[in-house]
């Protein structure tokens, strides 16, 4: 659920491709508490004292307290109620991403994402619209990524029906001026040079690329200088009219709200506006990414310290093999876990100074990576370590029964943490509505309890073991003279 490709290269990456405003899955940052209490739990003491046994107690079955309903025209409105605090947050989402592009619109999504924000019918501008929202305190902010689109104003209550507002009239009335167009490709366009610039942008680009041969696009949401330079706002109003509809779309209000009074807030800015007679999904269906046909190793030469290798399949989707999506999760937290067998083996040990294993749960095919951060006198030996490790993920000790059930918990309580800051979690809310459904997300935690050793490795036989994969391998010129790494040592051959 919340593993996303390599927090390893998370945590390496000095920039993002997109800007950093999503992260219930982007971002899987340990705690320090969180890590001293691993720490004391593996050594069986705290801070030098021993604790008593713990009392062993039955589980709560935590549920997520949120509100939801569709409006007759197809949008469906998603509230979790919290007035702790007088936040609130209003973001509007769509089913639209690289996904939905074929290579004459790939990161116009993106593209589209900055335009939201210009003129409209009611604001004829975007200096006279961030004149407005700044004399309110209004925050406000859009990400795209492959399988959804939002955007969001945070402000005080008492100005939650501004911001509704706002939204309505700018997805319902953009203008797309041509002179804040020309002006916002430029802007794109420097998003796509600052991104190439880092040579961490090439390891993520190569492995996707490699994963998804035959759509590319599909997986790549900066789309291409040249795609954005041609850019026209006839495609835009294309976009418009095949995604930015309400039977395609999700309006999520999180913090300091009464549900009634967004439900009729929903029903009055949005009520009119007519559905779209086909559903875009059916109209233009996604593609089918064909499997792997043969494993496949790739050197990328940058100027990097360390040398990085990540290790690709392609995982499950959901609707095709949603039970597997669950298992992936709870797999990926057994394994990273500080005394996993996988962390002493490849970590402990001294082969490398970082690993990383996680699955990225999409409708369209989600990618699973395994990402390595080793030193190049140590380089293949790493990888020969990995490929026999890998070889272990479904014997009946490569992880213990506690550590099931320590995953499990562990990944309930992250969620539980995460929704302290409903400002941000609300892009958690339309992620999963976009990519799985709502009530996939609803009934998460009780798919998650219910998963079993069974379950995982019928995953890691289906997906990993003995299936075609890439891997990617990114070091200096001079690391790759020491280290010799061949294309075969990448896919451990």
């Amino acid at each position: 659920m919340f593993i996303l490709r390599a927090r390893l290269l998370d945590r390496l990456r000095t920039n993002q491709i997109y800007r950093p405003a999503f992260k219930a899955k982007y971002q899987m940052k340990r705690t320090i508490l969180s890590c001293l209490l691993v720490i004391s739990v593996a050594s069986g003491t705290l801070f030098g004292q021993k604790p008593d046994a713990l009392p062993s107690t039955a589980k709560p079955a935590y549920t997520i307290p949120i509100l939801n309903k569709t409006l007759s025209n197809g949008l469906e409105v998603i509230v979790y109620p919290d007035s702790n605090v007088p936040i609130v947050t209003v973001e509007l989402a769509a089913r639209n991403g690289s996904f939905t592009e074929p290579p004459e619109l790939n990161g116009l999504s993106h593209l589209y994402e900055h335009m939201f924000f210009k003129g409209n019918q009611a604001v004829k501008n975007q200096e006279q619209y961030l004149k407005d929202i700044g004399q309110m305190g209004i925050t406000y902010n859009g990400t795209t990524r492959e399988e959804v689109v939002n955007y969001y104003f945070t402000t005080t209550s008492a100005n939650f029906d501004t911001a509704i507002r706002y939204i309505k009239d700018s997805v319902r009335y953009p203008l797309f001026d041509e002179e804040e167009f020309k002006r916002e490709k430029e802007v794109v366009i420097g998003e796509i040079d600052r991104n190439e610039s880092n040579p961490f942008f090439y390891l993520t680009r190569a492995m996707s690329d490699k994963l998804f041969y035959k759509y590319p696009t599909r997986k790549n949401s900066l789309g291409t200088r040249e795609t954005v330079a041609n850019a026209t706002t006839d495609q835009m109003r294309l976009i418009q009219g095949r995604y930015y509809v309400p039977n395609n779309m999700a309006l999520t209000v999180t913090g300091d709200v009464d549900p009634n009074l967004v439900f009729a807030s929903a029903e009055k800015y949005f009520g009119d506006w007519p559905r779209r007679p086909v559903d875009p999904f059916k109209e233009f269906p996604l593609v089918e990414h064909p499997p792997l046909p043969k494993s496949e190793g790739v050197i990328l030469q940058q100027p990097v310290n360390n040398v990085l290798i990540t290790i690709g399949w392609q995982g499950p989707s959901v609707g095709k093999d949603t039970d597997a999506t669950y298992a992936a999760d709870v797999f990926s937290y057994i394994i990273t876990q500080p005394d996993s067998k996988f962390e002493r083996d490849l970590v402990d040990s001294g082969l490398a100074v970082g690993a990383d294993f996680g699955y990225y749960t999409q409708r369209n095919v989600g990618p699973i990576q395994l990402t390595l951060a080793t030193t190049p006198d140590k380089a293949r030996a790493a990888l020969a370590a990995v490929y026999k490790e890998i070889a272990q993920f479904d014997k009946p000790g490569y992880f213990t029964d506690q550590e099931l059930e320590n995953a499990k918990t562990i990944l309930e309580s992250r969620d539980l943490f995460d929704r302290e800051k409903l400002s941000e979690y609300v892009h958690t809310l339309s992620f999963w509505w976009s990519s799985t459904g709502i009530d996939y997300f609803k009934g998460y935690y009780a798919h998650l309890r219910a998963t079993t050793r069974k379950d995982t490795n019928r995953y890691v036989q289906t997906y990993i073991l003995g299936k075609p994969h890439v891997g990617v391998a990114m070091l200096s010129p001079e690391s790759q003279a020491q280290a010799k790494l061949t294309e075969a040592d990448l896919i451990g051959q």
